[in-house]
């Protein structure tokens, strides 16, 4: 079970209030984690990624264990303690401005 922390505006689409538990099929990455995000809430299609291209959005960016991953390769497994519940895996709507 992964737990994922979506940003404020996001909760208001899916209508929650707290984390979101997800099942995860095969490996756990960015790419699998939002996929079961879009398949369980298909309001979000388009709000984290390109649904084309599947990139992420330039001001989304991806944490887990107090680290940004947002550049990592979207394959890549997420950390043991995101995979077994311990940590949850964020998604942040970034700042920018001047």
């Amino acid at each position: 079970m992964i737990r994922v922390v979506l940003p404020a505006h996001l909760k208001t689409l899916v209508n929650a209030t707290r984390e979101i538990e997800l099942d995860v099929a095969g490996v756990a990455s960015q790419r699998s984690v939002v996929d079961a995000l879009e398949n369980r809430y298909p309001v979000l299609l388009g709000t984290i990624r390109d649904p084309t291209t599947k990139k992420r959005r330039p001001f989304i960016r991806f944490f887990a264990c107090e680290e940004d991953i947002s550049h990592d390769d979207p394959e890549a497994p997420l950390p043991d303690a995101v995979v077994s519940g311990v940590e949850p895996f964020f998604v942040i709507g970034a700042m920018a401005g001047g």
